[in-house]
C-alpha cells in the first residue's frame, strides 16, 4: 500500500443497460460471441477483487438461456422517439420528469404533455450533459454552451461572458453550501449564485480515442456524506476536503483512470464507472471489480445509480445494464426487451419506476421486462 492509499484509507475508513427482429437477433449472438474476450491492458497494477454474475432472479434470463421473442419491446419508429440520445434523467420538485438529449435541447413532461426547449425557446445549448436541483427547487442544466437556470417561468443561462471558465459543461453538482460546481472542456468553475471561480486540477492526458477531450476536462463531480468534493478526470479521481486535493488512481487500486462517474451508496461505499476497465468500488480499505462483459477496445461505463433498495445499477456499452445487490450481479439485455445497447443515464422517480435513456430514446423498466417509451408514451 503506497503513501498516497494510506493516506485515502485513513480519511475515508469510515465512509465505508418483420425488420427489427433480425437486428435484434443479430445484436444478441455478436453480443454473446464477445462475452469472453478479456481486456489485458492494465499491466503492472494488482488486480482487484472480482464478483461475478450470480444466477438471474426468475424472469432474468442470463446468456445460457434461449432467446425468447415475448421478451421482446421494439424500440419506436425513430421519428416517435423521445430523441435519438437521451443523455439524461431528473425528476424536480413538481414532479415533472426533464430528459436531457444530445442534440433536442431538453424534454420536459409534466405528466400530460411533453415539450422541448431548446435555443430557439431560451435553453443554453442542444447537447444536455448534467441535471441538478438547488434547495429552492430551481433546476439547473449542464449544457454544450454554458449551464442554464430553470425557475420554474424562464431560463437563465450563463456561459464565459459571465465568468464561466469553458461554455462546454460535461458535469455539475451543487454541494451542500449551495455552491454550484461547474466541470468544463477547459477545467472547472466553482458559482455562488453571484461569481464565478475558478478551481484548479491537475492536468492529464488527454484521451484522443474517446473524441472530444482535453487535459483538463471534468468528467464528473461528487459530494460525499462528509462535504468532500470528488472530481472524475482522465487521470484518475481528485477528492478535495476544503484544504487539499489528493488523487486515487491505478497505482492506489484504481480499475482504470478514465473516471466517467463516482457514486457515494448508502453504506459509504465509493464506486466507480470507468471507460477503459468496468466498473469498481472502494469500501475504504480495497477495491472490489465487478466481473462484467468485456471488449477488446474497453469495457465503456458512463453512468451509476442507486435506487431506493441500495441496488446499484450501470450499463455496460454493447452489453445492456447491470444490477448490483450486495448478492448477485444481473445483466438485462436485448432479451429483456432493452432494445438498446448503448445506455447512458438511469433514474428512479417519486413513483418507484425505473426509466433508462440512450441511444434509441427513453425505457422504462417495470420490474420484469423493459418498455420503450415514445413520444406517445406508454407513460
Amino acid at each position: 500500500m503506497n503513501s498516497t492509499k494510506e493516506i485515502i484509507a485513513k480519511r475515508f475508513f469510515q465512509i465505508g443497460t418483420l425488420n427489427y427482429l433480425f437486428l435484434i437477433l443479430s445484436v444478441f449472438i455478436i453480443s454473446c460471441n464477445s462475452q469472453d474476450k478479456k481486456n489485458t491492458s492494465q499491466e503492472g497494477i494488482g488486480e482487484p477483487k472480482t464478483i461475478h454474475n450470480d444466477t438471474p432472479e426468475k424472469g432474468n434470463q442470463n446468456t445460457n438461456q434461449k432467446y425468447q421473442i415475448p421478451y421482446i419491446d421494439l424500440a419506436p419508429d425513430p421519428s416517435l422517439q423521445i430523441s435519438e440520445f437521451v443523455r439524461r434523467i431528473f425528476q424536480d420538485k413538481s414532479g415533472n420528469l426533464w430528459f436531457g438529449t444530445n442534440g433536442d435541447g431538453v424534454a420536459l413532461y409534466n405528466g400530460d404533455s411533453l415539450e422541448y426547449f431548446s435555443i430557439d425557446e431560451g435553453f443554453g445549448g442542444v447537447a444536455v450533459r448534467g441535471i441538478v436541483a438547488d434547495k429552492e427547487g430551481d433546476v439547473w442544466f449542464g449544457t454544450n454552451g454554458g449551464i442554464t437556470k430553470y425557475d420554474g417561468k424562464s431560463f437563465i443561462n450563463y456561459t464565459e461572458n459571465d465568468g464561466l471558465i469553458h461554455n462546454d459543461v460535461w458535469s455539475i453538482a451543487i454541494d451542500g453550501k449551495g455552491i454550484i460546481w461547474i466541470g468544463t472542456l477547459q477545467g472547472l468553475s466553482r458559482f455562488d449564485g453571484e461569481e464565478f471561480t475558478p478551481f484548479t486540477l491537475p492536468e492529464a492526458e488527454p484521451d484522443y480515442n474517446r473524441g472530444v477531450t482535453s487535459a483538463k476536462i471534468v468528467h464528473n463531480i461528487m459530494e460525499d456524506s462528509k462535504g468532500d468534493m470528488w472530481f472524475g478526470t482522465n487521470a484518475g479521481a481528485y477528492i478535495y476536503d476544503g484544504k487539499s486535493l489528493i488523487n486515487i488512481s491505478e497505482k492506489d487500486g484504481l480499475c482504470n483512470n478514465a473516471v466517467n462517474d463516482i457514486l457515494e451508496d448508502k453504506n459509504g461505499n465509493i464506486w466507480f464507472a470507468t471507460h477503459y476497465k468496468g466498473v469498481c468500488f472502494w469500501d475504504g480499505k480495497s477495491f472490489t471489480r465487478m466481473a462484467t462483459k468485456e471488449r477488446a477496445s474497453g469495457t465503456e461505463v458512463w453512468s451509476l445509480y442507486e435506487d431506493k433498495s441500495g441496488q446499484i445499477w450501470f450499463p455496460i456499452e454493447n452489453f445492456g445494464v447491470y444490477r448490483y445487490n450486495k448478492k448477485s450481479l444481473i445483466n438485462f439485455n436485448i432479451k429483456d426487451g432493452l432494445a438498446s445497447t448503448a445506455i447512458q443515464s438511469i433514474f428512479e422517480d417519486k413513483e418507484g419506476r425505473l426509466w433508462l435513456g440512450g441511444h434509441m430514446g427513453l425505457f422504462r423498466y417495470d420490474g420484469i421486462s423493459f418498455k420503450s417509451i415514445s413520444k406517445k408514451g406508454p407513460w
